[in-house]
């Protein structure tokens, strides 16, 4: 199956208000440029230094939207804010208190996810819940970062179920800070190539896939589709077998 083919069966599976990213880390621009023709926008990338010249290479596709996904670094986080539309790992308060001073001359507010463990995870950043919780105050200060929701990436080694209950845990725990402070929290950029249809289910808004799309690994030859409805995501999950309870 070619990259084109696999791309629109893939957005042709998605329901409709799920936003699709790319992620084109060691992809090449020619296979971006082929992926972009198969109608994908938005692209994410973890390397600032891979990423700027794929980025003045591609200049000419101005509606791309790129994402950054990887780990944050301090001394890079100016070119970073004037390189990328959305950040996504944003993983504790000192780099978002950072982000904050250094956007204040940026035209616009930088669009941020906060990365969060809901798991114990020694190889992954982010927030646990109870330090994501006692820094909202801090967050909400942040006046110059548009906060817009959580990010996670789970341990490798769950089993569907898992993984299933864990993003739900992702989408109750972003309902319950929006109780608890004025910040947004309405998007949940959650679930990569292996595990997007529970991200699905449970209610992500963004998915990052990067194999599935580029064939950095052999996907599957039929792609399965996903239902608009959560609650009939999450019957469809049992009813394929991809989810047992």
């Amino acid at each position: 199956m070619t990259l084109s083919n696999r791309i629109v069966q893939l957005r042709q599976s998605l329901p409709s208000q799920i936003r699709l990213i790319a992620v084109s880390k060691t992809v090449s621009v020619e296979k971006i440029r082929l992926a972009y023709e198969a109608g994908i926008r938005d692209f994410a990338e973890s390397r600032l230094q891979e990423a700027l010249p794929k980025l003045a290479t591609l200049s000419d596709l101005d509606d791309i939207c790129w994402h950054f996904i990887g780990n944050l670094q301090a001394n890079k986080a100016r070119k970073i804010l004037e390189t990328f539309t959305w950040i996504h790992s944003v993983h504790n308060l000192a780099i978002a208190q950072r982000l904050d001073r250094l956007a204040t001359d940026l035209p616009q507010k930088p669009l941020v996810c906060l990365q969060i463990k809901m798991l114990p995870d020694a190889n992954k950043q982010g927030w646990s819940v109870p330090e994501l919780e006692a820094d909202l105050a801090a967050l909400a200060d942040c006046q110059h970062l548009n906060i817009q929701g959580l990010m996670t990436i789970l341990p490798l080694g769950l089993t569907p179920d898992q993984r299933l209950k864990t993003f739900q845990a992702t989408q109750e725990l972003s309902q319950s800070l929006s109780q608890k402070t004025s910040l947004c929290f309405t998007e949940l950029s959650m679930g990569m190539s292996d595990d997007y249809l529970e991200a699905i289910a449970a209610g992500a808004t963004m998915i990052r896939l990067g194999w599935i799309i580029f064939g950095d690994r052999e996907p599957s030859n039929l792609i399965p589709a996903i239902p608009n409805s959560k609650f009939d995501s999450f019957e469809s999950l049992t009813q394929r077998g991809l989810y047992n309870s």
